[in-house]
C-alpha cells in the first residue's frame, strides 16, 4: 500500500492518495476525513459515526473506511490501553509523533506537543546497541472537569 501525507488542503490530496491506491473518495470517507480534520484529538469509530450525516452510512462502513484510511497512511490508530481504537488525521509532513494526555475517568484526550530531546533516544540506543530507536508515550490523569465534579484539588 502507498503512504501519503495529509496537507492543509484536505480533500484534494486525500482524493489523490486514494486514487493512487485504486480507491475512490466516497461520501463516508470524505465525511470521516472532514470530521477528523475538525478535531485535534483521536476519536473512536463511534464518536466519528455520531458526527456523520444521518443516513449516510452505517457503523460497519465507518469501521471499514477507517481501516482503509489507516492502511494508506491518511489516519493513525491509537490504543490507550482500554482496548478502544482511536483514530487521528495525519498532518502534512507529520510523522505522527506526538503524545497524549488521557483522563482516566471520562477518557478525554489532549494532544501533547512536548517531547523528549532526541539525544535521549540516541543515548538509549547507544547504551543498548539498538538502532533507529523511537518511542511512544501516553500520560494519564484526571482532567480538570472530572476533578471539579468530584471536589478534588488539582
Amino acid at each position: 500500500m502507498s503512504h501519503c501525507s495529509h496537507p492543509a488542503a484536505l480533500l484534494p490530496e486525500a482524493s489523490e492518495c486514494l486514487r493512487r491506491d485504486a480507491r475512490k473518495i466516497t461520501g463516508p470517507r470524505r465525511s470521516i476525513l472532514e470530521i477528523l480534520h475538525r478535531h485535534s484529538h483521536p476519536m473512536t469509530s463511534k464518536e466519528i459515526f455520531a458526527q456523520m450525516p444521518k443516513g449516510g452510512c452505517n457503523l460497519a462502513t465507518v469501521y471499514r473506511s477507517l481501516h482503509l484510511l489507516e492502511s494508506i497512511g491518511l489516519v493513525k490508530r491509537y490504543d490507550f490501553g482500554d482496548n478502544i481504537a482511536r483514530f487521528e488525521l495525519k498532518a502534512s509532513g507529520d510523522d505522527g509523533h506526538h503524545h497524549h494526555l488521557i483522563c482516566t475517568r471520562c477518557s478525554t484526550v489532549v494532544k501533547v506537543e512536548t517531547c523528549f530531546p532526541p539525544e535521549w533516544e540516541k543515548q538509549i540506543a547507544r547504551e543498548n546497541g539498538y538502532q533507529k530507536v523511537t518511542h511512544r508515550l501516553e500520560f494519564f490523569g484526571v482532567c480538570p472537569r472530572c476533578a471539579t465534579q468530584n471536589g478534588e484539588v488539582c
